[in-house]
């Protein structure tokens, strides 16, 4: 019977045959650690030999060689010089086994003290639609976005091809080392760079054996623990439910249910349906309250609209400082962190800034938005529909990029891309370049220079605070005079 468990081998040892005098190929020794093999024995055959005249038989075998796994991350395996019969029929197999599963009980045990997180092996494909510089800056997003749910990046693989594998997304010899490489650094979880199909993932976890998730889930967990409120949690599960709906197919036998009696004759109702129409009802009943809740907002703005106050709401890329800088100016106590996503709720505060006119004080509202992310999930920006309004019912915007991001031009790209597809046109737009004191004086000459009409800050050491209130009194004015 063959024994399952990262601290155990298989119980099973192999011997394989073969014409050349040469160690066992590298596929070879892969399926043998996917399959956790006690020890591989290979003979090299010399086509001919001949039999004793006493009994038995010489000359068949030109020589072996013995391998097995190592319980040590930096290899996988170890494969003996050439030897002859007699020294392998001689080895004691049973004793280099019991040696071997006690050092990966060690190595096990050590692996768990401290290890309540997922344990990540991050995989990268990079196709013909994306530069070398833009798949860098995704994988580096995805590692940040994993620790921020609260996992631990072990190691990172990459794949170049034109376009995804339909059945696995990467090539067949690809899933073999993502295989190899998670046992043998003991991951937990597997994160794919892209959305995966509901095929490509069960097809992904048969063959790599550890459970895999893709970037969209990812993301939604982190939304799962970063909602407060009940309206963030509203749309949290709303999302959640509409990525789940069609991930349901291929359980096969366990989720039919066939009935018998009058009127239940045939194939019945599986419980695969039942469940799916389960979902489905709650996922109505969610976007009635998700349209409520908007209805709800509504009201809000319309009151704030007869009061004459004007608002403006912070949007940019997801940890670009929104929520800082929005503590800093109105002495809200939103919650902050260097993490993606670290805010979920929109908080609206309200904000006195010189008129631009008379340089009076004059209030307005200014109200935090969930940040923006490269490929925002599509469940939430329907989920996330009554929030993202905030923006679209704003007389004005606040854009706020984070400087000094490596990637901070794609990161305005991708927030602009998202505001052109609200279906209202967003308010005029004030750009403010945040964290100006993490970055080199080429970086900001720079983006002062492409970028001559926007605001240069530090929210966390309150720099430029005071052109930004005088901005934004420009900016009011113009959006309520336009």
């Amino acid at each position: 019977m063959p024994r399952y468990g990262a601290e155990r081998l298989s119980g099973i040892r192999c011997i394989s045959t073969q014409l050349k005098l040469e160690p066992p190929s590298e596929p070879i020794l892969t399926a043998m650690a996917i399959q956790r093999l006690d020890t591989l024995v290979t003979l090299a055959l010399s086509g001919g030999g001949f039999e004793r005249r006493g009994g038995g038989a010489t000359g068949y075998v030109k020589a072996t060689y013995l391998a097995h796994l190592l319980p040590h991350p930096e290899t996988a395996w170890t494969v003996s010089p050439p030897l002859s019969l007699d020294v392998l029929v001689n080895q004691d197999f049973l004793r280099l086994v019991e040696g071997l599963e006690e050092e990966f009980r060690r190595e096990y045990v050590a692996r768990q003290v401290d290890r309540d997180q997922d344990q990540v092996l991050i995989v990268g494909l990079m196709t013909d639609k994306e530069t070398p510089q833009q798949f860098q800056d995704g994988l580096m997003e995805l590692a940040r976005l994993v620790e921020t749910a609260g996992g631990e990046v072990l190691q990172t693989l990459q794949q170049r091809r034109p376009r995804p594998h339909p059945q696995t997304v990467v090539g067949e010899g690809k899933v073999q080392e993502i295989a190899l490489t998670a046992q043998t650094i003991g991951a937990t979880l597997v994160v794919f760079d892209r959305d995966l199909s509901p095929a490509q993932v069960r097809n992904l976890e048969g063959q790599i054996g550890t459970r895999v998730v893709d970037r969209t889930e990812v993301i939604l967990d982190i939304f799962a623990q970063r909602a407060r409120s009940g309206a963030g949690k509203l749309q949290v599960e709303l999302a959640q439910l509409e990525y789940r709906l069609p991930r349901l197919a291929g359980r096969g036998q366990a989720m039919s249910r066939l009935g018998g009696g009058i009127g239940t004759r045939g194939p019945g109702e599986t419980k695969l349906e039942t469940e799916r129409r389960a979902i489905q009802r709650r996922i109505s009943r969610l976007q009635q309250e998700v349209n409520q809740l908007q209805a709800h907002r509504a009201r809000l703005r319309q009151r704030r609209q007869h009061q004459e106050v004007p608002s403006v709401a912070v949007v940019g890329y997801t940890n670009a400082g929104k929520s800082t800088l929005l503590n800093v100016l109105t002495n809200a106590e939103v919650y902050t962190a260097d993490q993606l996503f670290a805010t979920l709720d929109p908080t609206t505060r309200r904000l006195m800034i010189p008129d631009a006119l008379t340089q009076e004080p004059r209030s307005i509202l200014l109200t935090d938005t969930v940040g923006f992310i490269h490929e925002l999930p599509p469940s939430l920006v329907d989920a996330f529909r009554a929030t993202l309004e905030e923006v679209t019912e704003a007389d004005a915007l606040l854009h706020v990029v984070d400087l000094s991001h490596p990637a901070w031009k794609n990161q305005i790209q991708s927030v602009m891309t998202i505001l052109a597809e609200m279906p209202i046109a967003p308010g005029p737009l004030l750009l403010a370049f945040n964290k100006i004191d993490q970055v080199e004086g080429d970086r900001l000459a720079h983006a002062q220079e492409e970028y001559p009409q926007a605001v240069f800050i530090s929210a966390s050491d309150r720099l430029g605070l005071e052109t930004l209130r005088l901005r934004l009194g420009q900016l009011v004015h113009y959006a309520m005079s336009s």
